[in-house]
């Protein structure tokens, strides 16, 4: 592990202490200097840097995470071990008192983190697993005082401007130029001039130059996640997120998008839908941040191909029929208005491109963040959703493909299943020879929203959960390797401690999770058949994968789980089922929302949005159902 550099990800072994199994959730609370604390659940190993950062707190660092910067220094109130970066960085007395580098404090179990306030205004901002990013936006904005004309200088008012700003080369839309005149004469030619992608969008009385906001959305089937930056200093100002307001139209993109063959109206709605919920989230960030939504001065969006078709009014049935043709790759020339955001009424929109009709922009966006083109280790990309992408890469050559999930993983089809909201069960543990100590349940649950003080009862199973369930059953032999419970007459010697929670709804046999029949909340053997389908798919995409580049699961040096239900699978339990190559669980690590990360490099830099072009030309896209071998490969993965 030492040898492999950390792309925001590993840390030297020190750091890894102690040695988590990949299961269960912790609580890290972080409290920041204005007093607001927020509570943020995530798989043990995580680091309190990234954990910070996926929830928009702001943590000073200028090294990517690597612990050599010195600069992300947190108080935890829990012991925490002490690495050679962190002696080098405080005094014994600041170590008693709990400081460490946030970058290489893992979080084995619940925490609580004193954030002190940011102390500089870095030039490189720390995104996307925390891949630093030179801090060079689109957005510019400049101070002139211009000499004001006369009978002997009648220079017109753009050249005039053009000429003071010598770094900067731009062109003027009819917009500005009518605001022009009045603005330069009102502020006594003491203007602040806003260039963004070489457009001058705005000219501003006075000196506004330290005020510059962007808006990077990560625009999903399901949720939608909102991030308002600072583009002086490229930290988070606010984060919100959302269910995305199309549901009423279907769950998944195929459902979308049979809504819009169905009924011609059904495309203007479902565009009013995305505009409308986008516009909440922009609407609730700057309100938190004290941001005028008039000093966002640039947008950028990724999302599915069927989401960003949807949301830019691009009818979608090519996408969802043979041979699942887009429109366009790429999305020149969208301005925010487009998107339905009253932000800036001049501020454009960069919309990441697509690789093909099953692997979007979202896609992009998050081979960028994690840098996959840029390391040399094989490592495997996996968005866990209804529409599973995969990418393989070393570094050399990249590979992907889209596996169709089902809806499993969001609850969907599963007899108790719930999205992962307040009161379903994320994490379980069993205990087939009795409860681990007095007093202790045979069946550990972990349920959103529960707290030792105000306990939560269980209202139904999320994906991470379901996932969960399974692989317990499986680990204490109470699931078979072709997914069946066993027989009821072998329980009891298997699991006795257990042996009272398997039942029946009428010819169904099923596991009491939780309550009492009939109204528990149960996994059922049909539960576990869609499971099974679904993980049968992935394992199938990425084994073809690992095929197409010639190497063996094996060789996998990073499995990154991506998206919102890939950030909260245990990679234990992940293993367990063959969702994932039989890896160490610290080869297998949650790499957080890296679509809206990537969404918030293309905002921070001009650079990460060549890097996402070059991406587009870079990757090799297998298309699964083009292979004969499908369907042999797909049964092969069935089994646990």
């Amino acid at each position: 592990m030492t040898e492999l550099h950390r792309e925001g990800l590993l840390t030297p072994r020190e750091a890894i202490d102690p040695v988590h199994d990949g299961t269960g959730r912790v609580e890290v609370r972080l409290r920041t200097s204005d007093g607001t604390e927020r509570a943020v659940r995530v798989p043990p190993g995580v680091s309190v840097f990234d954990a910070a950062s996926w929830n928009g707190v702001a943590i000073d660092s200028t090294c990517g995470g690597h612990g050599t910067c010195r600069k992300c220094k947190v108080q935890v109130a829990q012991t925490a071990p002490v690495t050679s970066h962190d002696r080098r960085t405080f005094s014994e007395g600041e170590i008693e008192e709990g400081w460490r580098l946030a970058c290489l404090v893992k979080a084995t179990a619940d925490l609580q983190v004193e954030v002190p306030p940011l102390t500089t205004r870095p030039k490189a901002a720390t995104v996307g697993v925390g891949r630093q990013v030179i801090l060079r936006p689109a957005v510019q904005k400049r101070y002139v005082e211009l000499d004001e004309p006369s009978l002997s200088d009648q220079t017109t008012d753009v050249e005039r401007l053009r000429a003071a700003l010598i770094d900067l080369d731009f062109t003027c839309g009819l917009a500005v130029l009518r605001r022009l005149p009045k603005v330069l004469r009102e502020a006594d030619f003491k203007v602040t001039a806003v260039v963004a992608d070489e457009q001058l969008i705005d000219i501003e009385p006075g000196d506004t130059t330290g005020v510059r906001y962007g808006l990077a959305f990560d625009l999903g089937t399901t949720t939608v996640v909102a991030t308002l930056l600072d583009l002086e200093t490229g930290t988070p100002a606010a984060v919100a997120s959302t269910l995305n307001r199309q549901q009423p139209f279907g769950g998944d993109v195929i459902t979308r998008i049979s809504a819009t063959m169905l009924d011609g109206e059904a495309l203007s709605r479902l565009q009013s839908a995305a505009g409308s919920t986008l516009a909440e989230l922009a609407d609730e960030v700057c309100q938190e941040a004290g941001v005028d939504p008039a000093h966002v001065y640039e947008v950028a969006l990724a999302g599915n191909a069927t989401m960003t078709a949807l949301v830019l009014g691009i009818d979608p049935e090519p996408l969802g029929v043979a041979p699942f043709v887009m429109s366009t790759a790429a999305f020149p020339g969208v301005a925010a208005a487009d998107l339905g955001l009253k932000v800036h009424p001049r501020a454009p929109a960069y919309v990441f491109p697509s690789l093909g009709a099953y692997v979007g922009g979202d896609i992009v966006a998050g081979m960028l963040a994690s840098g996959l083109d840029r390391d040399k280790r094989l490592r495997l990309f996996v968005d866990v959703g209804t529409n599973c992408e995969i990418v393989l890469s070393d570094g050399h050559r990249i590979v992907s493909t889209a596996a169709p999930a089902g809806p499993a993983f969001e609850g969907g089809a599963i007899r108790c299943g719930m999205r992962a909201a307040d009161g379903a069960i994320e994490t379980i543990a069993l205990h087939p020879d009795g409860p681990p100590a007095e007093g202790a349940p045979v069946v550990e649950l972990g349920v959103i929203g529960s707290t030792d003080e105000a306990p939560l009862t269980p209202r139904g199973l999320c994906g991470s959960g379901l996932v969960d369930a399974v692989a317990e059953l499986v680990r204490v032999g109470l699931l078979d390797s072709t997914g069946r419970f066993v027989p009821d007459a072998d329980v009891a010697s298997i699991a006795p401690a257990l042996a009272d929670r398997m039942g029946r709804i009428g010819e169904e046999r099923v596991f009491v999770l939780a309550g009492s029949l009939p109204d528990a909340v149960v996994l059922s053997q049909r539960d576990v058949r869609e499971l099974q389908f679904a993980k049968a798919a992935i394992s199938t995409g990425w084994s073809l994968l690992l095929d197409e580049m010639g190497v063996a699961p094996s060789d996998v040096q990073q499995v990154l789980l991506a998206g919102s239900f890939g950030s909260y699978l245990s990679p234990a339990a992940a293993v367990r089922i063959g969702l994932v190559p039989s890896l160490p669980v610290l080869r297998i690590v949650s790499a957080g929302n890296v679509a809206g990360e990537g969404a918030k490099m293309a905002l921070l830099s001009v650079q990460e949005r060549n890097g996402a072009a070059a991406l587009t030309e870079e990757v090799t896209y297998v298309e699964l159902s083009d292979r004969a071998d499908f369907n042999d490969r797909f049964v092969e993965q069935l089994a646990f």
